[in-house]
């Protein structure tokens, strides 16, 4: 039997589709716990594991603004600063695509993003909330003028209403970004949830030639199935992180995809190693990944950094006390 939904899937579990790509944004994203200060070592071996997994893109950081984020207070990888990229990938001989995160009111890109034939970023990826989005689409332009892929991370989209979607994707479509990413910023999204987010985008982009993406957060441990929804739906272009590494919860877990996918360029084997020799090490040093403050933040819908207060608080799992004050507000 041939159900409805089935039709709809891109592929079938004996299949892959050469047009999916994988981006690890492990070091962008799990640098918001820790200030971004992450010594080189970690950082090259982050980028090498990618190459040796056949990872098709790498994020190292943002272009954040030296006037908003004091540089005394943050480490390099919050601005990607062409001499420290450098330092770790050199030209990037490699097949191997690197790439920025631009936060929307949040960075100098005129001065800070330079011409593409100055740098060694090939994708430059805007992030905004809606309320943002006049300044995201200057941001696209600029770096596509600039000679840069672009794609654009629609963030907080549990908190948008449909009309405002509607009009943001509208107006987005209509710009050279590459890529558009449904982004579950506060892991509160269910899989039905993604699936229509996910319907919703790819109807928006149809005939455009753009892709969409999906870069979902494990708050309440459905990162993984969410971003497996939207793949088998036709998004194209997926998020992880190395041993789900990121912001409170963190992200889809690299591993995990790629004991899914069946493209047989992807290897995981060195993502285990990586895992193994520098991550564990880790955990003794900086806190990511699943805990229940961040599952209530996400069941109630709500940014974590409530949880992550908690968390490096001196009582990290009152997890009572911390429920109430988050009910009482309701």
């Amino acid at each position: 039997m041939v159900h409805k939904k089935d039709k709809e899937a891109k592929g079938s579990w004996v299949t892959y589709r050469p047009e999916i790509k994988l981006l690890d944004c492990t070091i962008r994203d799990g640098g918001l716990m820790n200030e971004h200060q992450f010594e080189d070592g970690f950082v090259k071996a982050v980028y090498e594991t990618c190459i040796a997994a056949g990872i098709d893109y790498v994020e190292l950081g943002y272009k954040a603004s030296k006037k908003i984020f004091a540089p005394d207070k943050f480490g390099d990888w919050k601005y990607c600063d062409e001499d420290c990229i450098r330092r770790i990938v050199g030209d990037n001989s490699a097949p191997i695509k690197l790439s920025a995160m631009a936060d929307a009111e949040k960075t100098d890109y005129h001065e800070d993003i330079l011409p593409k034939e100055q740098s060694v970023f090939d994708v430059i990826r805007v992030a905004t909330y809606i309320h943002q989005i006049p300044t995201a689409i200057d941001m696209i332009k600029d770096a596509h003028d600039k000679g840069y892929e672009t794609t654009l991370n629609l963030m907080a989209i549990s908190v948008v209403h449909d009309s405002d979607l509607a009009e943001a994707l509208e107006v987005l479509v209509k710009t050279p970004v590459g890529t558009i990413y449904l982004v579950d910023s506060f892991g509160s999204l269910y899989s039905e949830q993604i699936r229509d987010l996910t319907l919703t985008y790819l109807d928006a982009v149809k005939g455009t030639g753009k892709e969409v993406g999906i870069h979902a957060h494990n708050n309440q441990q459905l990162a993984y199935a969410n971003t497996i929804e939207a793949l088998i739906l036709g998004a194209n272009r997926i998020d992880a992180t190395i041993n789900g590494m990121g912001r409170g919860a963190g992200n889809c877990s690299l591993e995990l995809l790629l004991a899914f996918l069946k493209n047989p360029k992807f290897k995981l084997r060195p993502v285990l190693e990586c895992i193994q020799k520098h991550f564990l090490p880790l955990r003794d040093k900086m806190e990511w990944g699943y805990r229940v403050p961040y599952m209530l933040t996400g069941m109630l819908n709500q940014h974590p950094r409530a949880a992550m207060t908690l968390r490096a608080s001196k009582n990290p799992d009152d997890y009572v006390g911390f429920y109430d004050q988050l009910t009482e507000k309701e």
